[in-house]
């Protein structure tokens, strides 16, 4: 089954499978009985460190070239959750990454960037 991304306000669809959100904070305002997720997985985010490098604050901004490193080394450390995301794809469950509803350019975002590695870690 597939690996799917969308930001979080996205209406689920029902091929969507188990629905993580990837943001390092929760939706401002939201009950929770409104949540689109099954799971929040907060470390699968960019650091706080990344997400103000990326966006300049206090300092010049760092390419995407710069983010995307960075992100993955952060991602080194989550091995064992990415592996997690994977096995449920091998085991035929879709897997639907979460981000931002201020998140629109998909290319760029780190949820693309972790399908990519649970992609690459499944066994099959």
């Amino acid at each position: 089954m597939p690996i799917k991304t969308r930001r979080w306000c996205v209406p689920g669809e029902p091929d969507d499978g188990w629905r993580v959100l990837i943001c390092r904070y929760r939706p401002r305002g939201l009950p929770k009985a409104k949540e689109t997720w099954d799971e929040w997985r907060r470390e699968l985010a960019p650091s706080p460190d990344l997400f103000d490098a990326f966006y300049g604050k206090g300092q010049t901004p760092i390419t995407l070239d710069a983010y995307r490193a960075r992100y993955l080394e952060e991602m080194q450390s989550q091995r064992e959750i990415i592996t997690s995301l994977a096995r449920r794809v091998d085991a035929g469950e879709t897997v639907t990454l979460l981000c931002s509803k201020d998140c629109i350019l998909e290319p760029v975002c780190h949820r693309t960037i972790l399908a990519e590695l649970i992609q690459s870690a499944r066994g099959t």
